[in-house]
């Protein structure tokens, strides 16, 4: 078993016992995090494959600064985008409207959702919400740094995550309205 340091060098030399270990111990981590922005587990698992060949071709660029995981999530969120991209099937439901802000109403439901209840509602979202909900909600990327990632605006990045949002809130809101702990979506 390597330390973290220790496995990085021994990645850089190709031992294939620390490329394995390395992707054991976050693979199924990075799996979840790929499912974010794709619509399908075999999609995932694509981007994954994808991810690690990229960590693995770039590690030489990890400075040992800040945590090994999560460099390799920005490598996955990476990949990820490029592969909604160039994908077909992703293709329309990444364009963009260039839009006002859409208003959401201040009011949240209080309603508790387990993580894999809003892992669904936000896997339901058009793909477009569902990347910039998860970039800027879960990963928390700026919405200047979102619109950095996909060629956009920062308004627009900020009207598809306010957009994102309502509709999440009204899907909570029809759905989910007989639950009776409390909790926000925000």
């Amino acid at each position: 078993m390597f330390t973290t340091a220790q496995l990085v060098k021994e990645c850089l030399k190709n031992d294939r016992a620390a490329q394995k270990q390395l992707y054991e111990q976050y693979a199924e981590v990075m799996l979840g995090v790929c499912y974010r922005y794709t619509k399908s587990l075999a999609d995932a698992e694509d981007v994954l494959q994808e991810g690690f060949i990229r960590v693995f071709k770039n590690l030489h660029q990890y400075r040992n600064e800040g945590e090994l995981g999560a460099w390799i999530r920005r490598v996955m969120v990476t990949s990820a985008l490029n592969y909604l991209k160039r994908n077909a099937k992703y293709q329309h439901d990444l364009f963009f409207e260039k839009a006002d802000l859409h208003p959401v109403a201040d009011e949240n439901p209080a309603i508790n959702l387990d993580s894999k209840e809003l892992a669904s509602l936000i896997q339901q979202l058009p793909t477009g919400y569902q990347t910039i909900f998860n970039l800027h909600a879960v990963e928390g990327y700026s919405h200047v740094e979102i619109g950095g990632m996909l060629g956009i605006t920062d308004g627009t990045s900020r009207s598809q995550y306010a957009r994102a949002r309502a509709l999440l809130v009204s899907w909570v809101k029809i759905n989910y309205s007989d639950h009776k702990k409390q909790t926000y979506v925000q």
